[in-house]
């Protein structure tokens, strides 16, 4: 007998290749019926999401993993917008990426093909559900969403809405999406040994199951570690603006992967910013861990361990350290960073253009917040992940990274002699 996670798998399998050739127009429809269902169902969303937030009493669970977690009137809209925006933008599938012709001859053309089916294998977070399914329909990619047991209740009725959506239009292959509910984790070691029928999976949430997942699978994973983020105030940088970012870096959202872990501040400018931020962020119940140099100037805060400069909290928790120089700001970041996200806060150009250089992130911003380190901010309508590997994609992952190329040859005879 079939094993129930194989069987959805095959079926994936099948309909991603009906999929691949489908046209913009069905993919665009689909997309707009799942918005609308969602809509129509904000009530019913929001009542399973409840039943999700109240099994995490007692499980000492900080308010950021809860606020992960949490579905309300608001973020259900926002998460429709961006499956309309992803329906608005250009289709990946058939661009024509370059085209020659050989010294025989022979027209090549090197084409953007969807990958087949798509395995998302994510904790916490039910937009997920949405956003990957939008990306992946869009990119021509079947996929199976494998979400946490947290979870469970939300994530079953998002499947179930956009299935309903999906059932609606014509030429939509089914099975394109398929949900695995069972919340043990023998069921994502069960996914990740299925390489016959899955071509790629996006491990999204803790840093513990990434590892285990990159170590185990048969199946290509794509995926980032984890999200320690750094802010670097250069001591040329205008202190409002300083003072601004790096509040909005940590307390915006703290749970999530492009919020801020590190603060570096240059020893020039220490003095000047470090009282005024400490303020704002013991507004925000910020706990500030320092360095030597740092508890100088900010007496009441504690000491950074060793280990705390390669933590990644998710929670109301700063490390701050206060470096020489530049280089030395470069130089921690490359050490203990994770190459997602990092920023430099300076109004000397040479200065930004070095750190832009050296950091070695897959993103890097001058004088703006990491946490605009986002698929929809970006442009792409929302993102399926961020990469902190550097094959086949890095940094957000929209509808491009979630294909391949084809090589298309039209030939008159040629033969090879």
């Amino acid at each position: 007998m079939t094993n129930p996670i194989t069987k959805k798998a095959k079926i994936a399998k099948t309909s991603s290749r009906k999929l691949a050739s489908l046209s913009t127009e069905i993919k665009n429809r689909a997309l707009v019926s799942i918005v609308e269902e969602i809509e129509k169902n904000t009530d019913k969303i929001i009542s399973q999401n409840k039943i999700d937030i109240k099994k995490t009493t007692g499980k000492n669970l900080s308010s950021a993993l809860i606020d992960r977690l949490m579905l309300n009137e608001k973020r259900i809209k926002e998460m429709a917008k961006s499956v309309l925006d992803i329906a608005e933008l250009p289709d990946p599938v058939g661009e024509i990426i370059s085209e020659w012709n050989s010294p025989s001859g022979f027209l090549i053309k090197k084409t953007r093909v969807p990958l087949g089916v798509i395995a998302i294998i994510y904790e916490s977070r039910p937009n997920v559900t949405v956003d990957s399914t939008a990306l992946c329909l869009k990119s021509g990619n079947a996929v199976i969403l494998r979400g946490g047991s947290e979870s469970i209740n939300s994530n079953r009725i998002l499947v179930e809405i956009i299935s309903g959506a999906l059932k609606s239009i014509k030429g939509m292959p089914e099975g394109v999406v398929q949900f695995i509910d069972t919340p043990d984790r023998l069921s994502i070691y069960e996914i990740i040994k299925l390489d016959n029928f899955i071509d790629l999976v996006i491990p999204r949430g803790g840093e513990k199951m990434i590892r285990q997942i990159r170590e185990k699978s048969v199946v290509p994973v794509l995926s980032h570690g984890k999200g320690l983020c750094h802010t670097y105030i250069d001591k040329s940088a205008d202190i409002d603006m300083a003072i601004k970012i790096a509040f909005n870096a940590k307390v915006q959202r703290p749970g999530v992967c492009n919020a801020m872990e590190t603060l570096l501040v240059h020893k020039d400018i220490a003095d000047k910013i470090l009282p005024a931020l400490a303020e704002d962020y013991k507004k925000a119940n910020v706990e500030l861990r320092g360095c030597p140099k740092t508890l100088k100037i900010l007496t009441d805060i504690k000491k950074a361990k060793k280990e705390d400069w390669s933590t990644e909290y998710l929670d109301l928790i700063l490390s701050v350290k206060i470096v020489d120089s530049i280089d030395r700001a470069i130089e921690h970041i490359n050490e203990y960073g994770s190459g997602h996200t990092d920023s430099i806060i300076t109004e000397d150009k040479k200065s930004a253009e070095k750190f832009l250089t050296e950091v070695d992130s897959s993103a890097v911003f001058h004088n703006a917040s990491t946490r605009l380190h986002d698929g929809g901010v970006f442009g792409l309508g929302s993102e399926i992940g961020i990469s902190t590997q550097k094959l086949h994609a890095r940094g957000t992952m929209g509808l491009k990274e979630l294909t391949t190329t084809k090589y298309v040859v039209y030939g008159t005879g040629e033969i090879r002699i």
